[in-house]
Parts: C-alpha cells; sequence; structure tokens
C-alpha cells in the first residue's frame, strides 16, 4: 500500500479521504458550510501544497512533511485517555478552565470549567455547525495556501468560544492539546473560532504535547475577533517530540480599542511554523507579539508575522527572540503594513537572535510596509553568540562553564519570558526552558 501512495500525487490522496469524509456526512452534505468545504478542496486541489519556490515558504521548505501520507485522524478512531495520563501536562497550582483536545476533537469528558464562570461558551466545533452554522460562516476567513485550504476542506473538530459581553474571567482558559496515535501517522486539522464580546477580559493558553512516538502533521487555524473594548491575552507554548510537524494560523481581528496580546513560546516539534495575522478594523487598538522559540538538533522554527495598520491611532508592538543551537534553524518574517489612511500609527518590531554553534542558522527579515506620513515606526534585528566577556567574569567568579552559559542565555530571553503576567505559567514556562537550556549547554 506504501508503494502504491508513494507514486500518488498527495492531492489524490488527501481526495479520496476528501471523499470518504464527504461521504460520512449523510444529509449534512447539501448545507452552506459542506459548499465552502468542497470550495476548500477545490483550491487545494488546484494549488496544491506550497514550496520553496514560493515567496512566502522560501525559507522553510515544507518537503519533509511531504515525505508523509498522513492518515485523517477521524479515519484513526478516538484514543482512550484517563485525566492520570495527562496531568502532567497541567500548569501546577493555577485554577483555569481545562478544554483538553485530543487528536483536535475536543473531548468533554476530559475538561473542566471553574465554578462561578458558567458563563464562558464552549462548544464543539460540530455542535454548533449543525445548529447555527452562520455563526462559522461569519467568521470563517479564506485559505491562503494548500495547508490551510486542507484545514478548511476537512472543517469538523475544533471549537467556538465565545466570551459574553461584559464577562471579565477570573481564571484562564486552557486548550490542552494532546496528539498522536499508536496506529500510525496522522494529520489532525481543528478550527477554532474565539469571539472576545465588547468590554470583556480573558487570558488564554493553548499548550501543545505529543503523546505517540508516531509522526503526526498539526495543521490548524484558529480565527479571533476582540470587539469594542476587549483584552485578550493569548499564551501558545510548544512542547511536541521531535517527530511533530506543526502548522498553525492565527487570524485576529480587532474591533475599536480592544487589545491582543500574544506570547508564543517554541520548544519542540520538528518543523514548525506560526503564521500570525493581525489586522486593525477599528481605531485606537493595541497589539502586541511577543516570541521565544528554542532550535536545537536539526529542529526548524518558523515565525511569520502580519500586522495590518488598516486604520488610523493604533498601536503594534513585537519582540521575538531565538536561541539556535547545533544544526537548529530559526526564520522570523515579520511585516507591518500601514496603509494610506492610518495616520497616527505606532508600531515597532525588534528581532535578536543567539547563536551558540557554527552550523546553527538563523533568517530574520523584519518588514515595513508605510503609505501614511504621519507615523512612528521602526524595525531591526541582530544576530549574535554568547559574550565571552562575561563568561570569562562569571568562571572568574568560580561559576563553571555550562552554568555560565546557561544564566546567559536565560539572561537573554528573560525580557520575552517576564512579559507573561500569569505567574504560574511564568514559573512553568520558565523551568521548561531552563530544562532546554540544561541541554543546549550540554
Amino acid at each position: 500500500m506504501a508503494e502504491i501512495i508513494e507514486k500518488t500525487d498527495l492531492r489524490d490522496y488527501y481526495h479520496s479521504h476528501f471523499q470518504a469524509f464527504e461521504n460520512s456526512l449523510n444529509g449534512l452534505k447539501e448545507t452552506e458550510i459542506h459548499l465552502e468545504r468542497k470550495k476548500a478542496m477545490e483550491q487545494f486541489m488546484q494549488s496544491g501544497f506550497p514550496t520553496a519556490d514560493n515567496e512566502e515558504w522560501r525559507y522553510t521548505n515544507p518537503a519533509p512533511i511531504l515525505k508523509h501520507t498522513f492518515m485523517p485522524a477521524f479515519e484513526a478512531g478516538e484514543v482512550e485517555l484517563k485525566k492520570e495520563s495527562f496531568e502532567k501536562y497541567l500548569i501546577k497550582d493555577l485554577p483555569v478552565n481545562l478544554f483538553v483536545f485530543v487528536n483536535g476533537k475536543l473531548r468533554e469528558d476530559l475538561s473542566v470549567r471553574q465554578k462561578g464562570e458558567e458563563a464562558l461558551e464552549l462548544e464543539s466545533l460540530s455542535a454548533v455547525m449543525k445548529k447555527d452554522s452562520e455563526v462559522i460562516r461569519k467568521y470563517l476567513s479564506e485559505p491562503v495556501n494548500g495547508f490551510t485550504a486542507l484545514n478548511k476542506a476537512f472543517l469538523n473538530d475544533g471549537a467556538v468560544l465565545r466570551i459574553p459581553e461584559g464577562l471579565v474571567l477570573e481564571n484562564p482558559v486552557h486548550f490542552l492539546f494532546l496528539s498522536g496515535s499508536p496506529l500510525g501517522e496522522i494529520l489532525i486539522q481543528p478550527r477554532i473560532f474565539i469571539i472576545a464580546g465588547k468590554n470583556s477580559q480573558a487570558k488564554i493558553i493553548e499548550s501543545h504535547h505529543s503523546i505517540f512516538e508516531n509522526a503526526y502533521l498539526f495543521n490548524s487555524v484558529t480565527e479571533i475577533v476582540t470587539e469594542e473594548s476587549a483584552v485578550l491575552s493569548y499564551y501558545k507554548i510548544e512542547n511536541e517530540s521531535e517527530a511533530a510537524f506543526h502548522l498553525s494560523r492565527l487570524q485576529v481581528r480587532q474591533q475599536r480599542s480592544s487589545a491582543f496580546n500574544c506570547f508564543t513560546v517554541t520548544f519542540g516539534g520538528s518543523l514548525v511554523r506560526n503564521d500570525l495575522n493581525s489586522v486593525f478594523s477599528g481605531e485606537y487598538a493595541e497589539t502586541n507579539l511577543n516570541g521565544l522559540y528554542l532550535a536545537d538538533g536539526k529542529r526548524h522554527i518558523d515565525n511569520h508575522t502580519v500586522i495590518d495598520h488598516a486604520v488610523p491611532h493604533c498601536n503594534s508592538n513585537e519582540l521575538y527572540k531565538g536561541i539556535l543551537d547545533d544544526k537548529g534553524r530559526g526564520v522570523f518574517n515579520g511585516k507591518v503594513i500601514v496603509r494610506k489612511d492610518a495616520q497616527k500609527t505606532q508600531a515597532y518590531q525588534s528581532n535578536k537572535n543567539l547563536l551558540l554553534s557554527r552550523t546553527a542558522k538563523i533568517d530574520t527579515k523584519p518588514q515595513l510596509e508605510i503609505f501614511a506620513d504621519d507615523v512612528k515606526c521602526s524595525h531591526g534585528a541582530t544576530v549574535g553568540q554568547l559574550n565571552e566577556e562575561a563568561l570569562f567574569y562569571l568562571q572568574s567568579r568560580g561559576v563553571g562553564i555550562e552554568k555560565a552559559q546557561s544564566i546567559l542565555i536565560n539572561a537573554f530571553a528573560s525580557d520575552v519570558i517576564d512579559l507573561i503576567n500569569i505567574e504560574k505559567l511564568k514559573e512553568t514556562v520558565n523551568q521548561q526552558i531552563m530544562d532546554k537550556l540544561h541541554k543546549v549547554s550540554e
């Protein structure tokens, strides 16, 4: 069977699985949502997957992913899990509204809400589509490449989170994604919708972990809307196995006077690409994007961001830092667009990288596209190594070389970590990074 698949175009392979998925829908094949799916599959069949010849994928060749023929997760069946098997992935001593996703599918039986926060509305995507598909169609974005087209074509798993108007959540929401199958290599494609209502405030943690050794492709799209004066903080922690491929697209639409704060911490996965697009639709809004990525071995981590200042009087700030060792490779491609009428814009962008070996590599490309004249914008990138004088100073004070390296690396990362405003999460991330840095410095 493997030989036959190798000779078959991947588009035909996934199209055959789409037909099987379509047949499983029975009476739901004539819905408006399924027409969207079919349109996406047609786009996928026309475009196929991106290649390194595509400018947006110039520094991240998806060829290692395309060597695999991943089976859609719904065909592999459900993985049996008990709470005891994933407690180690929870954030110690932090009460959260926990929602567990196993291979992209919401598991209500493993999820827990905090008392007093029942106003928080969360349902599985499949349930919402059956009763109120108009909500999905309202926020469903168009595919931008073959991967996002494939996600839309198989639209079924995921969730819809609504934070009602005026609700201030006391406890964070934790989306815990557990991925992998004992049956083989699978394709996981959740779609998450988050609507933060007017004057609401919430913190969301999204964490990723591998539960089996087999390779898999996690190919997700998350749509976020922050309505007027909403404040949303989003923390994404990627800590998957070296057999995992992780592609995600986060699409954010911000209304007037809203604030969106995003933190992306990546220290797992074989090939990881995070696409983050934020569009200002109302004046006086603010977005802050922060990221930290650690790549050792042969791992590849790519952060692509676009901030679209489509209206006046909005502010954006970006700070991404990378730590690269062995043959690890990092990519940062950050674009800020200031439209013609977007006067009084303030936009700042910075990417800093630390190379710990001669074979580590970083491709950094901060960009400003400014079409207005009354703005304050700046961008910059740096690439360097550990300060030899600082290392010598620490060693002269009796600090061993490995400990001295860890201290300097941690200091480099600290100004991103310190921006995390959930104390228990900050402690957890700090510990995970220190564990990783210990391995890096060995």
